[in-house]
């Protein structure tokens, strides 16, 4: 197996359409501040959302009878470009239409997708990602959470933690363990998904301050919490594949080196004719992210041919961190700008609230090592 990032240029309707999403965010974030846009995909805004989904940005790629619009990745991925860029609050939709949405047209029943899916492209229904569990760090497949059959159903017991946006979602599609793994086989066999309805009784969830002291992340605990079966996705027992499929699209989007990107230009802004002074280290700045562009470009149209890059959206991760983790540093650093107490939302807090949340950057969507392991397994050297 080898790497391939082959050059894809985006259409000429896909530039048109930007101008649209450009408009849009004008007006919409009049308001915003330069903090309220570093938090980007993390801001959870429903009144967003569904202003989003009038305008059918949500679900682009998806077959119109399930109220997508049939456009290609590549218009889907100039609005999501756009969105970041611009640290738009897209929160409330960002999972159900980056991985949650997709997953069902993949491997949802009818049902499911008739059900729930013209509810995520209005912007009504937000979901989250029930993976990571406590004391198993980045090794999914040591998960415990355990569903049994009970009656029609199926009795969910354990705890996922670092779930973005739980206490504000309507549903987790959750992986958990339904079969104990036999002797000789691999711990990923027996792992199931599920669609979990978050009001139902045995659920509760906690938020967890981070160091910025907000809280997006959750710990969200099933205590004999009973799921229909029918809310099962696919077959018992393909629950690793599926979820490794959802990845691909997680790992590969504008999302994984744009984090810090809308402090870019107002830095740029500050240091006017200083900004002389570090031609060569703005310069690597702007080639980097230049680069990642083309390859997250081109992914996504490996995705609008129906292929599956994920060595190659594990490579896009691991770039994009690292380069959405440097930004806000050498940014403070070039604008001598310190630590300071909260101000007025402007690029201090922006850059600040950058530096205390960068070091996850890293975990979310698996973590460093999981990826180098990924490019290896690519490069042919595991």
């Amino acid at each position: 197996m080898s790497f391939a990032f082959p050059p894809t240029a985006l259409p000429a309707k896909a530039e048109q359409l930007r101008a649209e999403v450009r408009a849009f965010l004008a007006e919409w974030g009049a308001g915003w501040t330069l903090l309220d846009r570093a938090h980007s995909w993390t801001r959870f805004d429903r009144d967003f959302s569904r202003a989003v989904g009038a305008r059918g940005w949500i679900g682009m790629t998806w077959p119109t009878r399930y109220g997508g619009q049939a456009r290609s990745s590549l218009e889907r991925y100039v609005v999501l470009e756009e969105m970041l860029a611009a640290g738009a609050p897209v929160g409330a939709h960002w999972f159900g239409d980056r991985q949650s949405g997709p997953l069902l047209l993949r491997s949802g029943t009818e049902k499911q997708r008739v059900a729930l899916l013209p509810r995520i492209v209005t912007g009504e229904l937000a979901f989250c990602i029930g993976l990571s569990e406590p004391d198993s760090g980045s090794d999914l497949a040591s998960l415990r959470t355990r569903a049994t059959r009970e009656g029609s159903g199926w009795r969910l017991d354990g705890t996922k933690v670092w779930t973005t946006n739980a206490h504000r979602s309507d549903y987790m599609i959750a992986l958990v363990r339904t079969s104990p793994t036999g002797e000789g086989a691999p711990r990923q066999a027996g792992l199931t998904q599920f669609l979990i309805d978050l009001t139902l009784p045995g659920i509760s969830i906690k938020p967890i301050a981070d160091l910025t002291g907000e809280a997006h992340f959750n710990e969200v605990h099933f205590d004999g919490t009973i799921v229909d079966e029918t809310m099962m996705i696919g077959r018992e027992g393909e629950g690793w594949a599926q979820a490794n499929a959802e990845l691909a699209y997680e790992r590969s989007g504008p999302d994984r080196y744009l984090s810090s990107f809308p402090v870019l230009q107002p830095a740029l802004d500050r240091l006017g004719e200083d900004a002389e002074r570090h031609d060569d280290d703005l310069g690597r700045l702007v080639a980097r992210y230049a680069t990642l562009r083309g390859m997250s470009v081109s992914t996504a149209g490996m995705l609008e041919r129906g292929l599956e890059p994920l060595q190659e959206a594990a490579l896009i991760k691991d770039l994009g961190v690292d380069l959405e983790q440097e930004t806000p540093a050498m940014l403070a650093d070039m604008l001598d700008i310190g630590p300071a107490l909260p101000g007025d939302g402007g690029l201090e807090d922006a850059l600040a609230f950058l530096t205390q949340t960068a070091p996850s950057f890293s975990l979310r969507g698996g973590t460093r090592e999981i990826m180098r392991g990924m490019t290896a397994r690519g490069l042919g050297l595991r």
